[in-house]
């Protein structure tokens, strides 16, 4: 697949603001400062896209994008960030859960966890909840360019084994590099065009 336009939409605040025109949804969602507002710029080639910080849990809203006129991608808010109030933590799940949930349009949700550590028990409740629900999802490893090239597979096969699911299922993604962009765009294309 090859993105050619991409454009912000609105930000959504209330599950009853929730976007409804028919068009595919590919989700993302990940802990905070995971580097999900990177990878959306990334697959789009333009860095301004969806903002970036160095500060984690600055998406508190959820961010949709118009891809190619015909879909969207859509920034779900960060979780497992200490710093937020158990209210605004709340917050952000009585928006994601709704959304995940009752979403005709969500084709796919795109799991992001950090290649580099262990994932969170966050990751392992995300999965879980995905696969409780039915929900297609396709887990993503960031900062892959942090290692050697020989010691990417080894780390995906470690976070593989630790939230139960095949290394199949896992792509490894470089933000920096463009590393498994192709891989993540023909998830893209795969998804929507089901």
């Amino acid at each position: 697949m090859k993105i050619t336009k991409s454009a912000f939409v609105t930000s959504v605040a209330n599950p009853s603001k929730f976007l409804n025109d028919g068009k595919g949804e590919i989700a993302f969602v990940g802990r905070s400062n995971v580097g999900k507002s990177s990878l959306l710029n990334m697959l789009v080639n333009n860095k301004k896209l969806a903002k970036t910080s160095s500060l984690p849990g600055r998406t508190r809203l959820i961010n949709y994008f118009i891809i190619n006129d015909s879909f969207y991608f859509v920034d779900l808010p960060g979780y497992g960030f200490a710093k937020a109030s158990k209210q605004e933590a709340f917050g952000w799940q009585s928006l994601i859960e709704p959304y995940l949930i009752k979403n005709n349009n969500l084709k796919c949700v795109f799991v992001l966890v950090d290649s580099r550590i262990e994932p969170t028990e966050n990751d392992k409740q995300m999965i879980d909840f995905l696969v409780y629900y039915n929900i297609p999802f396709v887990i993503i490893a960031t900062k892959c360019d942090k290692f050697a090239k020989s010691k990417i597979k080894p780390a995906l096969l470690k976070i593989a084994n630790s939230l139960n699911v095949g290394v199949g299922n896992i792509i490894g993604v470089s933000n920096e590099t463009g590393f498994g962009k192709e891989e993540v765009l023909a998830k893209v294309e795969q998804f929507i065009n089901n």
